[in-house]
């Protein structure tokens, strides 16, 4: 694996390392040893499948905060998604800062969102499918949101929302006061 550091610390692209012949390639997805060696936590609790009918269909923004605050690795394994996490450490030099990944079942890059950090998608095709792999377990009690939409967060969608659930429309701005950590 290739493990690329983002602006944001402790979150990394991970690409894959392929090894090719005449078959096609074998590829290593996760290994515990070499995410504690750039300093990720390696549990994983569950394993989910998020599979969306439209393009434009958008997921989140969400995270959990202690004790059960939760790392991610987010895959794509059909079609196209552009991943967005945002830092909610409040003790962090880039709180509230973001970053936008695009993530294809062509690219097959991962992204790896640690504690604390606020996650959501696009789909940017139809029949887009995303496979993540998180270090806790959901526990409602603990789970928090942003609006997609927030001011404050100046995200770039790259296009219009088709569809978004109810809960993730409804989050709270933040300049309510309402960050929930």
């Amino acid at each position: 694996m290739i493990f690329i550091e983002t602006k944001l610390a402790g979150a990394f692209i991970i690409d894959l390392e392929e090894k090719s012949d005449h078959r096609g390639f074998f590829a290593r997805t996760f290994c515990a040893q070499e995410f504690s060696n750039h300093g990720l936590k390696p549990t994983v609790a569950q394993c989910n499948l998020s599979f969306n009918h439209k393009k434009g269909t958008l997921r989140g923004m969400h995270y959990q905060i202690l004790p059960a605050a939760e790392t991610k690795l987010i895959r794509c394994t059909q079609g196209a998604i552009y991943d967005v996490i945002v830092d909610m450490r409040p003790d962090s030099p880039t709180y509230l800062a973001h970053i936008g990944v695009e993530l294809t079942a062509e690219n097959r890059r991962a992204l790896y969102v640690p504690e604390m950090f606020a996650h959501g998608y696009q789909a940017l095709t139809d029949g887009a499918e995303v496979v993540y792999q998180v270090g806790e377990f959901y526990t409602p009690g603990y789970e928090r949101g942003l609006r997609y939409d927030d001011p404050i967060l100046e995200i770039s969608w790259p296009l219009s929302v088709t569809e978004i659930s109810e809960k993730d429309r409804n989050w709270e701005l933040l300049e309510s006061g309402l960050v929930g950590v």
